[in-house]
């Protein structure tokens, strides 16, 4: 059946450095790249054609799960035909790009009407971006109709979105009649509410331009500063608020893809490392359920006014569906509304798509949400709108970040491995805001002078120069390469922005004057519980064993980062998530 091949990309087509990534997503698409699928056939051998349900991030856990138990029942259609449901997660604004881009492609005559990449069921989390697929693919076929109006799409589930916080912190915060306009003077929790500790605010969200919850986030503090409902926003309204939003974003700690795991990540690294974050109900009561003994208890504060995130089961009116698929998606559709079905729901914190469905043990004070939370719902911006505000967001608002990027140059960087890395690199380039900044170490047995790229022409030739000049060769002095990095960032640092070392090897440290002890001693002074608030994040590239993970991911979670696995394969998608962070 399908089996969409999905890139993702870091904007939206027509935002700052969008050709690039629309090139990107359609290289993927004509290569067949296939995504990572989940719900198909775990626990039994699947039979008959399958169905793939593109989900956004907050509904994925839902959709396998569910898609489990519905393949458990051996589906067929009236016809007698067999399938099998299989779910594909992403942020929501991912999801839209695809779609986008395989419509154009179906349009243009490159996919034919039976590409296993054009898809049939999709949902995206939210009303925003599912206004904005409408409007997007709407642009591709004028005048035709491929996604039903959202009063026909049933409700699967939905989250509010909230503030989520330490639990001592949580008064201070619902004391506070309107928290973004807040946010764009106050510097600390106490500018907030006297009661409350002098504690510095820092704020953490998803990207508006990869996810539904960030997306909703900035409509929220576009409406806020504005002091109008976000359907009745202009575009002059944009422009004149942006400066203020921009305030509000000068306290940001990290910007994350997963609303799921921000909100894991203030749990791990604690207030000092973000004290409020904008997330779904759902992802405070995930974060509450896996506390360790000891661990602070976070809360969630219901604005007075906030986006509800209702995620919708869409069924594409689109001329590549097919009967028999349309056929398949309704009862995938009727079955996701059934009240068994919708009790996975609410056993992972989503509220039910279906009246009459019970919420479950896990709505009340000790997962920290009220089950009664009452607020008034906002509804989407116009589409061109809300294009507006992450165009705003990308050029003007949001908040700088400075790189150390700290490359492996070493002998076993040889083979295919040096020249993934370099295009990687470029792409990263490339992708760079008007505002960020990052400097580029080389690294064997010899440890060079960082070469600064930034997005201006100039910046952009100097970063081209870095890559064309990297060679394997030599040794591997990881530990020291490290602490150089981290030193360049401590006497060359951005007060107004993120700050961070971005570590890509693929081999054990050998012959550093350092060693791992001394190095984690050094990076702790620069941590977040300083004002340094210098983050690291590490890739261990190639073969498993080749490198030492358990030092890179010491190394990463000493100060607010994380460690990832690459290789020339997934080494482009990996750099991709983690330039959004920053």
């Amino acid at each position: 059946m399908r089996f969409p091949g999905l890139a993702k990309s870091p904007s939206w087509l027509g935002s700052a450095g969008a050709i690039a990534a629309t090139t990107l997503t359609l290289l993927s698409a004509c290569d067949g790249t296939l995504p990572n699928l989940r719900g198909g056939s775990e626990g039994g051998t699947a039979s008959g054609f399958e169905l793939q349900f593109w989900v956004g991030s907050a509904l994925g856990e839902f959709c396998t799960q569910a898609a489990q138990q519905f393949n458990a029942q051996k589906p067929k259609l009236a016809t007698g035909e067999a399938f099998y449901l299989s779910c594909r997660e992403q942020g929501s604004g991912d999801l839209v790009e695809a779609i986008v881009a395989q419509s154009q492609q179906f349009q243009a005559g490159i996919l034919p009407v039976d590409d296993p990449q054009l898809p049939s069921l999709i949902s995206v989390d939210g009303d925003v971006y599912y206004n904005q697929l409408i409007y997007r693919l709407g642009q591709v076929f004028p005048g035709q109709t491929l996604v039903p109006p959202i009063t026909d799409a049933p409700l699967l589930a939905y989250s509010p979105m909230v503030f989520m916080t330490p639990a001592p912190l949580a008064p201070g915060l619902a004391k506070t009649p309107d928290l973004y306009k807040a946010l764009v003077t106050a510097q600390t929790h106490q500018d907030l509410d006297p009661a409350s500790p002098p504690q510095p605010i820092h704020f953490v969200h998803t990207a508006p331009n990869r996810s539904n919850s960030g997306l909703q986030t900035l409509i929220a503090q576009f409406a806020s500063v504005s002091g109008k409902a976000p359907e009745t926003l202009t575009l002059a309204d944009v422009t004149a608020a942006q400066g203020q939003v921009k305030q509000i974003q000068g306290k940001i700690t990290r910007y994350g893809i997963s609303t799921r795991s921000l909100a894991t990540a203030m749990v791990d690294n604690g207030p000092f490392w973000a004290s409020v974050g904008s997330v779904y109900e759902s992802a405070v009561i995930e974060a509450n359920s896996g506390l360790a003994p000891g661990q602070t208890r976070y809360t969630a504060v219901y604005p007075a006014a906030t986006y509800t995130s209702s995620m919708r089961g869409i069924g594409l009116q689109a001329p590549w569906v097919s009967a028999t698929e349309q056929a398949a998606a309704d009862q995938v559709l009727a079955f996701f509304q059934e009240p068994s079905v919708q009790a996975i729901a609410t056993n992972l914190g989503l509220r039910p798509g279906v009246p009459g469905v019970p919420l479950g043990p896990k709505f009340g004070p000790e997962f920290g949400v009220n089950p009664q939370a009452t607020y008034d719902s906002y509804r989407p911006p116009t589409p061109e709108v809300a294009e507006a505000m992450i165009q705003a967001w990308e050029q003007e608002a949001k908040k700088p970040s400075q790189v150390v990027v700290v490359v492996d140059s070493s002998g076993s960087m040889e083979g295919n491995k040096l020249p993934a890395v370099q295009s990687t690199l470029q792409n990263y380039i490339a992708a760079l805001g008007p505002q960020d900044r990052i400097a580029l170490i080389d690294f064997d047995n010899l440890i060079r002078e960082p070469v600064l790229a930034d997005s201006t022409p100039e910046g952009q030739s100097q970063g081209l120069g870095f890559i064309s000049n990297l060679q394997a060769d030599g040794e591997t002095y990881l530990y020291d390469a490290v602490l150089t990095a981290r030193n360049w960032l401590q006497q060359n640092r951005r007060p107004d922005a993120i700050n961070a070392v971005l570590v890509l090897t693929d081999g054990q440290d050998s012959g550093s004057s350092l060693t791992l002890e001394a190095l984690q001693g050094e990076l702790q002074k620069s941590g977040f519980s300083s004002d340094e608030r210098i983050a690291f994040f590490t890739i261990g590239y190639g073969e498993e064993g080749a490198f030492d993970a358990a030092a890179l991911e010491q190394i990463a979670n000493l100060n607010g980062g994380y460690y990832r696995k690459g290789d020339p394969a997934t080494i482009t998608q990996l750099m991709q998530d983690l330039q959004l962070e920053f």
